[in-house]
């Protein structure tokens, strides 16, 4: 069967994200930065609020971040493990997470956290749905409560209950995380498993060309989308996070000149933008988005 660029992008993608299942989630609870500084009470439940990329390469993975998106990182100090907070313009934005030693998996993968506001009570629901919680709820001091589970295709996702209120629900800067997609075999099963746990509607997304393309919303805001995936042996259903850039030619570029490799070049999307698709070093997969008119489609009608 022949795919199109886009469906072999995702493919490869969905595929990656699914080796995070075979990972041990075992990093200690020691003090991490708040998420919202100063803290507020503030929750903007079904936005994605953090990122965390497993890899057996975190200073390597670190290295690359700060060159291509200009993140600062700072590791955190712990006893068997490394883990490193990703900042954008002095906000934390991610994690690299040092992989267990018995993980024989090689390459990176990033999994991405969802707002909500009882993580425990979020959990019960999982497998009823479908799922399967992968690594229970946890509490890290200043961070909050957070765990991962795999939907009812496998594909991988995060919740965090943050201490400390979440990041304003405003547009994006160039550095932060601006979209999550889900490549999913079966779209609106997918839909119906995250409204049933995270609360998400469900909607077409009519700035889509081709049909079968959603949007997952919630308090009246788009929050992610899910985009039909190939009937393929080698479709995986599995999330892919989007960074938003000033200039997305310059920082593919710059990509490669990092060690990093280009699964998509850049190319025109719906309502004036651009995405690209770049892995770092450590086979760790990034989307990023250019809005050539300053737009952020999580705002738009």
């Amino acid at each position: 069967m022949n795919h199109s660029p886009i469906d072999k992008m995702a493919i490869a993608i969905a595929a990656a994200v699914m080796l995070v299942s075979a990972v041990p989630i075992s990093v200690r609870a020691d003090p991490f930065p708040p998420l919202n500084s100063p803290a507020s009470d503030q929750q903007v439940p079904g936005k994605f609020i953090w990122a965390d990329l497993f890899t057996n390469s975190p200073d390597a993975a670190a290295a690359f971040y700060t060159g291509v998106f200009g993140w600062t990182a700072a590791p955190v100090e712990q006893k068997d493990k490394s883990y490193i907070i990703m900042s954008n313009n002095g906000h934390p934005v991610a994690g690299i997470v040092q992989r267990s030693a018995a993980s024989t998996k090689t390459e990176g993968v990033w999994v991405g956290y969802i707002s909500v506001i009882k993580a425990k009570a979020t959990l019960k629901l999982v497998e009823p749905a479908g799922g399967t919680l992968h690594a229970k709820a946890r509490k890290f001091p200043q961070r909050g409560i957070q765990a991962i589970f795999t939907d009812s295709e496998g594909a991988v996702a995060g919740v965090l209950q943050s201490s400390s209120g979440d990041p304003a629900d405003t547009e994006p800067t160039p550095g932060d995380w601006n979209w999550f997609e889900l490549y999913s075999l079966k779209p609106q099963a997918a839909a119906n498993f995250y409204h049933q746990v995270i609360g998400y509607d469900s909607t077409p997304d009519t700035r889509s060309e081709k049909s079968g393309h959603m949007l997952l919303s919630s308090g009246g805001q788009a929050r992610a989308g899910i985009a039909p995936l190939p009937a393929s042996p080698d479709s995986r259903a599995g999330w892919l996070g989007f960074v938003r850039v000033d200039d997305i030619d310059a920082v593919v570029a710059k990509a490669t000149t990092l060690g990093g490799a280009v699964a998509v070049q850049p190319r025109a999307a719906a309502l004036g933008s651009r995405f690209a698709v770049i892995t770092d070093p450590t086979g760790g997969a990034v989307g990023l988005v250019q809005y050539v008119d300053n737009a952020n489609p999580a705002t738009r009608p």
